[in-house]
């Protein structure tokens, strides 16, 4: 579930106004300091993390390399000055979210990053 819902939010409210060519898209990066950026390639990566991230087999891969771009997305927020726990920490969150549903329904995530008690 929490996979899902990380899925839906990166889909629907980043990768989609990017590659449907959404002014949001532009202005959003444009007031962050992008005026330039590269919108259909950022889009494009985050479809791919995304989708390597929702299949078993490159999922922890997906998860590492959408870490990448949660890093950027915060690295951006900080150098705009962005409000710290609204916008900046944003990445955090998602971040915690997407590796949360990974670890639920990855046997071995688990065993690797088991929850011990005491």
């Amino acid at each position: 579930m929490l996979s899902a819902l990380f899925a839906l939010f990166m889909l629907g409210a980043s990768v989609a106004p990017k590659l449907l060519g959404l002014p949001v898209a532009t202005q959003t990066l444009t007031d962050l300091g992008w005026p330039d950026a590269p919108v259909l390639l950022i889009g494009g990566l985050e479809l791919l993390c995304t989708l390597l991230y929702l299949w078993p087999a490159t999922s922890v891969l997906g998860a590492v390399l959408m870490m990448a771009i949660l890093g950027g997305a915060i690295t951006t927020q900080l150098r705009a000055g962005s409000p710290l726990a609204s916008h900046t920490l944003f990445g955090i969150y998602l971040g915690v979210l997407m590796w949360a549903g990974l670890w639920l329904r990855s046997p071995a995530l688990r065993r690797l990053f088991p929850l011990r008690r005491g």
